[in-house]
């Protein structure tokens, strides 16, 4: 077993790790960099889906603005199509981690603990490490969430939407998928155009569908805006409040759980409506139970109306529990304040745990909504990068860093 120290070591390689990546070393901020660059966009998401985020809210950022998608157009002498495939961000990620972190180390952490001058990071082949700060980036993977009647079913008979990277396994299968957003319509409609016979079924009396206004579209200068930020989060009027988020953090807590929630509320991008044709939608209902009959699943509405379906694909979404990260050690994780399960974060991103930061979905409940999307990166890793640069942890929580 060999050691050695780094400054700041970033457990992930996602968007929001490699944004991190790139702030910190244009900063001149010692950084390693940990874990397969875009693993989880590209092994636990549908092949086929597209981006529901604008062009503008795609990008992954770098201080620089060298490193977008048109960047990435202009050096492959290509045009990606609008919104982006899934393959095309994946590959725009890998070419932007080979700029950034051309040094990435694949390998996975396997436990983060405290040490007397930060941290002491074990890696799954027995290596190990210091370091003074770690970056905990590593996404929403843990954090898939199932319902209670699907919960203790068997992955032949249930499955969440994250578990697979191909639909097209169930091609001439009966599957109902549950949920009622984004995730649940396109996963319904590639099953559909793979040759699965398909229903929908969600709690919500409609599907809502994203639908932008042409004509406000077309404004230019100060009133687009006004009307909508690059960051694409949320209605306008709301959405110039998700794009700040440290105006966001410091908002009454209600006022941010109503912001948050009217800004993310199940929905579905309007250029998948006409695709949708072809998959049955039944909406107001939900799933009181979910039964094994033979190889088979028995699910019954609570409109006492039931299905006999080979899968029932769960699009219902992730609730994050950072203590659910694995590689977190108990005594680690139990020193992290947390509310419904998120970390209470500074300014910079820090958690109650001196030099730990969580980026990402993990951070939506102190910094957003904004978070859970890939136009948040950059903000986090301003905020992260200027918190490191800080002489010392008080800095950040006092609420001294500015972005």
């Amino acid at each position: 077993m060999t050691s050695s120290a780094c400054q700041v070591a970033i457990v992930g390689s996602g968007p929001y790790g490699l944004a991190a990546a790139a702030h910190l070393r244009s900063a001149h901020v010692e950084t390693r960099v940990f874990g397969e660059a875009m693993e989880f966009w590209r092994r636990q998401m549908p092949v086929g889906m597209f981006l529901r985020s604008s062009w503008e809210a795609s990008h992954i950022s770098d201080p620089n603005h060298a490193l977008t998608l048109d960047a990435y157009q202009a050096a492959h002498g290509v045009e990606l199509s609008k919104p982006v495939p899934l393959d095309d961000f994946v590959a725009y990620g890998e070419w932007f981690q080979r700029r950034a972190a051309p040094d990435l180390d694949r390998r996975r952490v396997a436990r983060v603990e405290p040490a007397s001058a930060g941290f002491h990071l074990l890696l799954e082949d027995g290596e190990s490490l210091r370091a003074r700060r770690v970056v905990v980036a590593t996404g929403i993977a843990p954090f898939a969430y199932r319902p209670a009647p699907f919960d203790a079913l068997p992955p032949p008979l249930a499955s969440h939407s994250s578990d697979h990277g191909d639909l097209r396994r169930f091609a001439g299968r009966q599957v109902v998928v549950i949920g009622g957003g984004q995730s649940a319509i396109e996963s319904a409609v590639l099953l559909h155009e793979g040759g699965a016979d398909v229903e929908v079924i969600l709690r919500a009396p409609r599907v809502r569908w994203l639908r932008r206004s042409a004509f406000l579209h077309r404004q230019r200068g100060f009133i687009r805006r006004l009307l909508y930020p690059p960051t694409d989060v949320g209605p306008p009027g709301l959405n110039q409040i998700v794009a700040r988020p440290r105006w966001f953090k410091r908002l009454p807590r209600g006022l941010q759980r109503r912001i948050a929630h009217r800004s993310i509320r199940p929905a579905a991008a309007g250029w998948l409506f006409p695709r949708a044709g072809g998959v049955r939608i039944t909406t107001g209902r939900v799933v009181v139970s979910a039964t094994p009959a033979g190889e088979r699943l028995r699910i019954t509405l609570d409109d006492g109306t039931g299905r006999c379906v080979d899968h029932a694909l769960l699009a219902t979404g992730y609730r994050v529990d950072v203590s659910r990260y694995a590689f977190l050690a108990p005594e680690l994780a139990r020193s992290v304040r947390r509310a419904d399960g998120y970390p209470k974060l500074a300014d910079g991103f820090e958690s109650s745990a001196p030099g730990l930061h969580f980026l990402g979905a993990a951070a939506a409940e102190s910094f957003g909504p904004l978070m859970r999307f890939v136009s948040g990166a950059g903000y986090a890793a301003r905020a992260l990068t200027r918190c490191v640069l800080a002489s010392d942890r008080d800095a950040c929580a006092r609420g001294g860093v500015h972005v």
